[in-house]
């Protein structure tokens, strides 16, 4: 039976050659579209899950409530990790952890600047990355030992044995390499190249020693024995801080580690989603697409039903069963499904480079993972069932003696539920259109809003090595000056677009001592403004004509707060009575997508990390650039240079909605194609139906326009009923979407305008690809037996 079934099957894909390729077109689109899609989900899902007690594993989040509203976020005072370790019973393990920073290593000659962190030992038993050389148990526990990454100690060591040898940190400490551990996994939260111990964190910080409890400077990670303790230390560590030091304004609470990636964004200090939501959109998207091709096959299986009418009757005529040709068709299903599932291999592998590249992440097939096999094997078989089991059921159901006596099929019932289909296709890809363009136009308007400063032509670099030094940095400014390179320079302690270093010490004039309200800081030097492009509201920038190391700048949100009329001039406190000299126009520091938060700017360049600079607009950018590299090699040989455009940085705040846009412009379209394949299939059954009368028409002096007309008219409002339901779909969708950014655009009818008009003109194209073909055709070739 087997053998019959193959050879019956294998005759009719290659009688029906053209239905053949389209079927396995759309469904080798389907499946790869949705493996790409489930393996990035799955990537994404991963994320931190390397490790042996993940699930056991926690980082901490701090609490802080102010007047308006709670932040969460990861910093704590560093005394908080002997008092979990010695007062909070079923902890395993407790670590601190600096925030990751590039730091110089070096070994003889060669230098490289890489992610560093500091930790306790507890955190290299907690993420057990796999140790390839020395001995786990003395990890961290020596104030000049270093822990390097495969890769790093391959670099910097070529085929050396790196261990016990001296390398040097930022040209000052020598560290001994104590072990080399595997690279960390891509899909890790922490990015770490080496790793040192806490001890040295305090040796190179010796304010650490005397810092209170209100200082939050460091990351937190706890690891329970049980995760049935979790309420219980949970509630432990609320009160923790405030117990010593009641004005501390801070409740640590543990936040898995598994969900550190994925859901990520806190609101008044409850978790509310984060990246989740957009995987979730993906995770959907894998499987529309999928069962729009699955409904493809089912349209084009029927398109072709008369056809197959007469082979149904002779063989029920000679004995077969119905369960028999169900085995039969859904046999075919299962074939083409086979086949193309091969094609996908191939789409799936001709395609991944790329979009590894555009999501900067590295997708790929384990083929000796059995999760991988289990998981397409089992795609590939519910495609087949779902793909083959309505023109299963629906071809073995014909009267064997109506069909062999001449009966004509009526297609009520079936070509109902073939257009209910065709809508849902056409649904899906209209809000998709709808969905896609919102998030353009959200992510444009983001992008042309006025950010408070100029970052054209705005280059940063570290203030690093000799530039630590305000005499070399003022040696690089005549420098860049004098040549023309630039034509404006200053000192930040910031990233122009980093977000980070705040404060509950400000006060001001009628303050209410309760009322915490957290003030973000920075340092400068002079020529802020004229630099950046800043604009100074009322009074004046930082000036040489003044001493200004008591005076400030405030942001426009610092003087909404204070509730100050006329701020300049304005005494404050921030550990000490300082001026207001200027008032900034708020500008874009973290967040692009959330409301200027207060900031305060004192002149203090010894707290300066970043040197920016204006490029001369009247030079080639090369050639600017090229001199500031050739500047920062002389007198900073030491240091690899590291120039960088403040509009990339600022490129990167958009990333995750470029990312959602384009993985929605690629599968969206990949969507709509394979529903164009769905309405042809439509299309050839029609006109399969009605070949007669059209021929009868055109006899009686119908026009080709006349009968294109007829036939569009049908499929026009199939697309239109689809679209009446689409809209109010992606209203709901667009609407969800957009609640989450403080500014974004109103609703406008342009998506909608263009989702109906590229629905219709893409029905209309699609269906007179064969429309075109039957109006033309000779009625005589359909009359000639009547």
């Amino acid at each position: 039976m087997f053998k019959l079934n193959l050879k019956i099957a294998l005759r009719n894909l290659w009688r029906n050659k053209g239905f053949t390729l389209i079927n396995l077109g759309g469904l080798a689109i389907g499946l790869a579209s949705c493996m790409i899609l489930l393996l990035y989900v799955a990537y994404e899902y991963g994320y931190d899950k390397q490790f042996t007690n993940y699930d056991k594993t926690y980082v901490l989040y701090n609490n802080q409530k102010t007047a308006s509203e709670t932040f969460s976020f990861m910093a704590f005072p560093g005394k908080l990790k002997d008092e979990i370790s010695e007062k909070v019973p079923g902890i395993a393990q407790v670590s601190r952890l600096s925030y990751s920073e590039a730091m110089l290593l070096s070994y003889n000659q060669n230098n490289f600047k890489k992610n560093a962190v500091f930790g306790d030992p507890g955190f290299l038993k907690m993420f057990d990355y796999k140790v390839l050389k020395g001995n786990k148990n003395t990890f961290l526990q020596s104030v000049d030992g270093v822990i390097l990454s495969e890769s790093l100690a391959k670099s910097l060591f070529g085929n050396e044995d790196p261990l016990n040898k001296t390398v040097k940190l930022d040209n000052k400490e020598s560290l001994k390499v104590e072990g080399i551990i595997a690279d960390p996994p891509k899909n890790s939260t922490l990015g770490i190249d080496y790793v040192m111990s806490w001890k040295l964190y305090d040796k190179l910080n010796p304010w650490t020693q005397t810092s209170g409890w209100g200082n939050n400077y460091c990351m937190m990670f706890v690891q329970l024995q049980d995760n049935a303790t979790f309420d219980q230390v949970n509630n432990q560590l609320k009160g923790m801080i405030k117990a010593h030091d009641h004005e501390a304004n801070g409740e640590p609470f543990m936040h898995p580690l598994s969900k550190w990636h994925l859901y990520d964004k806190f609101e008044n200090g409850k978790n509310v989603g984060g990246r989740i939501d957009q995987l979730r959109i993906f995770f959907l998207l894998a499987f529309c697409i999928l069962l729009i091709a699955c409904v493809n096959f089912m349209n084009l299986s029927t398109a072709k039903s008369e056809k197959r009418a007469r082979e149904v009757g002779v063989r029920k005529a000679i004995g077969s069963s119905r369960n028999n040709l169900v085995g039969q068709f859904m046999f075919e299903s299962v074939l083409l499904t086979m086949l193309s599932m091969l094609v996908a291999f191939v789409l799936i592998e001709v395609s991944l480079p790329y979009f590894n590249n555009l999501l900067g992440i590295t997708l790929e097939i384990d083929y000796s993972d059995y999760k991988f096999w289990s998981v397409f094997l089992g795609l590939t078989l519910l495609t087949a069932i779902t793909a083959g089991s309505y023109p299963a059921f629906y071809l073995s159901a014909f009267d064997p003696v109506k069909v062999l006596k001449g009966f004509k099929l009526s297609g009520g019932s079936s070509l109902s539920i073939r257009k209910f289909l065709v809508v849902f296709q056409f649904v899906f890809a209209a809000c998709l259109i709808v969905c896609t363009a919102v998030i353009y136009q959200q992510l444009n308007y983001i992008k042309n809003k006025p950010i408070g400063y100029n970052r054209s032509n705005l280059v940063q670099i570290p203030t690093e090595g000799e530039f630590t030094k305000p005499e070399k940095r003022k040696i690089l400014q005549d420098e860049l000056m004098k040549a023309g390179a630039i034509t404006a320079f200053t000192e930040y302690s910031q990233s122009l677009t980093a977000g980070g270093n705040n404060t509950y010490g400000i006060s001001w004039p009628g303050k209410n001592d309760k009322d915490k309200v957290l003030v973000n800081f920075r340092f400068t030097n002079l020529d802020l403004t004229k630099t950046t492009g800043m604009e100074i509201l009322q009074g004046r920038d930082f000036s040489k004509d003044f001493v200004d190391t008591a005076n400030v700048l405030v942001n426009e949100a610092l003087v909404k707060v204070m509730g100050m009329k006329n701020p300049v001039g304005k005494m404050i406190s921030w550990d000490q009575p300082i001026r207001i000299i200027g008032v900034l126009k708020d500008y874009v520091m973290e967040s692009p997508y959330q409301k200027a938060a207060p900031l305060l700017i004192a002149q203090n360049p010894a707290r300066a990390s970043t040197i920016i600079m204006r490029l001369n607009d009247k030079n080639n950018i090369t050639t600017s650039v090229n001199q500031i590299s050739d500047a920062i090699k002389r007198l900073n040989p030491s240091y690899p240079t590291e120039i960088k455009f403040v509009d990339d940085n600022f490129e990167q705040k958009f990333r995750n909605e470029k990312l959602l846009g384009t993985l929605s412009n690629w599968f969206g379209g990949f969507a709509i194609f394979i529903s164009c394949l769905g309405l042809l299939g439509l299309a050839l059954f029609m006109a399969e139906q009605r070949k007669k009368e059209i021929s009868i028409r055109k006899v009686l002096g119908a026009s080709t326009a006349n009968i294109l007309t007829l036939l569009n008219k049908d499929f026009i409002k199939l697309v239109a009923i689809a679209n009446v339901i689409a809209f109010p779909l992606a209203y709901i969708i667009i609407t969800k979407w957009l609640s989450g950014y403080e500014y974004r655009i109103s609703i406008s009818a342009l998506p909608f305008i263009a989702a109906i008009t590229l629905s219709v003109l893409i029905a209309i194209l699609t269906v007179s690809i064969q429309s075109v073909k039957v109006a033309k055709a000779n009625p005589v070739d359909a009359l000639k037996y009547e």
